[in-house]
């Protein structure tokens, strides 16, 4: 230990040495004290809790040029490199020790070469630069969803976004005692040229699985660089699996029932597939859009956001489809954007239904309309993938239990994604292991902008969580299986589809239809609307969307549009089984039986509606239940 001080005495000034020595934990302390010794920075700023170091961190982020205010009080602009605009996933991978493997489903390179490599990249990376030392608690502290992590970095851009979307925890640091259960994560954004990281080629984001540490280096995109959010989803995915609860790639949202019930659902989607606009849907309130950990308590699963704040694609957010977000970057407050166009100095980006400036400076440097990349393409005034960053608390529909250290009861868990032609807009699975297997883990979307390679390519995304799934996705399977084992209560499960198009392209849904749904959803939980029984589960049925339509949206919902959106397709139903059955058979050998087996069932009871109704099954031709 004392090597380690040493180490911090001689980089550190008296002040931030003592913030740093007043958290007693020598694994905090040996972990900064090696990161320094490594990336050799000119100084080190430790910010605690105290409001004076986070408005250090927020000026720093202008002065070093990270970011630049705008014209509305409180807002900046971050811009990242031209091509580092999405998570990378063919450079991020788990080091993984000698002789051990996680499958090939995971990107992997053995960990001391890893180690070897990525340490090389950080090698006085932050020379003439200054190491910011952060300290976060992801999900409520001083709760049984609490965990402790460390951000080191030499961008204040990331550690300005922390303090939007994390809560603050150097405190709750000091009353942990001397644990090594931490996280930790060690970033650089490299060598920079423009103020954006310039040794893309060389962009990595490793997972130490073994030390609960996280190296990701020359890049600034959010996505990769905000370590708490995807990179601490994959190490909390291998906790939760030793200690017995979830870790999701999950909203979670109150929708109000009669009365004023409060309901809680959970909600998993690929990115860009409307996961943030149903948790931010008209009339209901929000407790987080992105994250979640699922927990026994009390008999029951409860739930608790782990975020504080939103990192949402802006593209497509617009007074009329999303007005509480657009309240909250239209006004005074903290609220950072990258990757868009600014024009005397205000913001505009892609769906906003604003007119578009002639001119101003956007992701490409200066831009004009017309203007080309190397390759001839348009360039568009915004990045497809361009951001927002806001804390949730200027949200006027966060619900007041959003920082409940005892989080909320659990009563349904949502699956969604872009599905052309398969599943109707919303159904109920039959049980627990029908919506695990049937839809969590037969969930497949086409692909969007957040993440490198091509759009609109159908893949299977189970549970939405492919990309950060960091065990085998057997087991990661049997676990959801497993989790409601001796519960007095167990969540319900749905699966929703807001992309369902006609054979001419035409989406069959209007974009305020999620509404209806989730509407359903809340009656279905409490069991006081009926459903039909269809081959692939609980469908709602006409007169009820007719009730619910008028009183929620004030329209007259035709049986015409109902008979179309809910028809049960069986020939693309067949299909879907068999890409599914396909794809785990070729690429998840630990895939536990009873997939297959209700797979097989479930095509059973198609072909059997097919023998009795046709191809094409108007949804009333099916059983009534209750």
């Amino acid at each position: 230990m004392e090597t380690h001080v040493t180490i911090l005495k001689s980089y550190l000034d008296e002040t931030n040495l003592e913030k740093l020595l007043a958290i007693p934990n020598e694994h905090v302390h040996r972990f900064i004290a090696e990161a320094i010794e490594l990336c050799n920075p000119s100084s080190v700023f430790v910010a605690t809790d105290d409001p004076d170091d986070i408005n250090r961190v927020r000026r720093m982020a202008i002065e070093t040029g990270e970011e630049a205010p705008l014209a509305t009080e409180g807002h900046t602009i971050h811009y990242d490199g031209f091509h580092d605009q999405a998570r990378d996933k063919g450079h991020t991978r788990y080091l993984v020790p000698e002789g051990e493997t996680l499958g090939k489903n995971l990107r992997q390179i053995e960990r001391k070469k890893g180690l070897a490599e990525v340490k090389g990249f950080l090698k006085n990376s932050m020379k003439n630069k200054e190491m910011a030392v952060r300290f976060f608690c992801l999900g409520p502290t001083n709760s049984i969803f609490s965990i402790p992590c460390i951000q080191l970095t030499d961008s204040y851009y990331v550690a300005h976004s922390e303090d939007i979307l994390y809560r603050s925890g150097y405190e709750y640091f000091q009353s942990i005692g001397n644990t090594s259960d931490f996280f930790k994560f060690l970033h650089s954004a490299g060598r920079l040229d423009q103020f954006v990281s310039t040794d893309i080629k060389r962009r990595r984001g490793y997972i130490d699985y073994v030390d609960d540490t996280v190296y990701i280096v020359n890049t600034q995109y959010a996505g990769n660089t905000v370590g708490f959010k995807k990179f601490a989803l994959r190490l909390a995915i291998r906790k939760a699996n030793r200690e017995g609860w979830l870790a999701e790639h999950m909203f979670v949202m109150t929708v109000l029932g009669p009365n004023g019930r409060r309901t809680y659902f959970t909600g998993a989607f690929p990115s860009g597939c409307g996961k943030t606009s149903t948790s931010m849907v008209k009339g209901e309130k929000i407790i987080g859009d992105d994250l979640a950990y699922l927990h026994h308590h009390k008999g029951e699963v409860y739930t608790a956001n782990v975020e504080s704040g939103i990192f949402g694609i802006i593209r497509s957010v617009n007074s009329d489809d999303d007005p509480v977000i657009w309240d909250v970057l239209n006004r005074p407050g903290e609220v950072i954007f990258t990757n868009i166009l600014i024009s005397n100095g205000d913001p505009y980006w892609l769906g906003d239904n604003r007119e578009i400036p002639e001119k101003g400076v956007n992701y490409s440097g200066t831009w004009f309309k017309g203007k080309k990349d190397e390759k001839g393409n348009e360039i568009p005034r915004s990045h497809r993938n361009a951001r927002y960053t806001i804390k949730l608390s200027e949200l006027n529909n966060l619900d007041p239990k959003a920082d409940d250290p005892s989080g909320v009861p659990l009563h349904g868990i949502i699956y969604g994604g872009r599905d052309p032609d398969t599943w109707v807009p919303v159904q109920q699975s039959l049980n627990w292991a029908h919506g695990v297997l049937a839809m969590g883990a037969s969930l497949e979307s086409e692909s969007t902008a957040a993440t490198l390679g091509a759009e609109g390519i159908r893949t299977y995304q189970p549970f939405a969580n492919l990309d950060f799934i960091s065990i085998p996705l057997g087991r990661y399977i049997q676990n959801h299986l497993d989790f409601v084992k001796g519960l007095n209560k167990v969540p319900k499960i749905f699966s929703v589809n807001y992309f369902l198009r006609d054979k001419e392209g035409n989406y069959l849904n209007g974009k305020h239809a999620k509404r209806v749904w989730l509407k359903w959803m809340e009656l279905r939980v409490h069991g006081e609307v009926g459903a039909l029984r269809t081959p692939t589960g609980y469908i709602p049925k006409y007169d009820d969307l007719k009730r619910l339509f008028k009183s929620v949206l004030d329209q007259d919902y035709k049986e015409k549009d109902y008979e179309q959106q809910f028809k049960i397709e069986i020939t693309e139903l067949l299909e879907k089984i068999r890409r599914i059955k396909k794809k785990y058979r070729a690429s998840v050998p630990d895939a536990p039986d009873i997939l297959y087996r209700l797979l097989d069932a479930q095509r059973y009871r198609l072909l059997a509606a097919r023998s009795q109704f046709g191809d094409s099954i108007r949804p009333s031709l099916f059983e009534d239940v209750e």
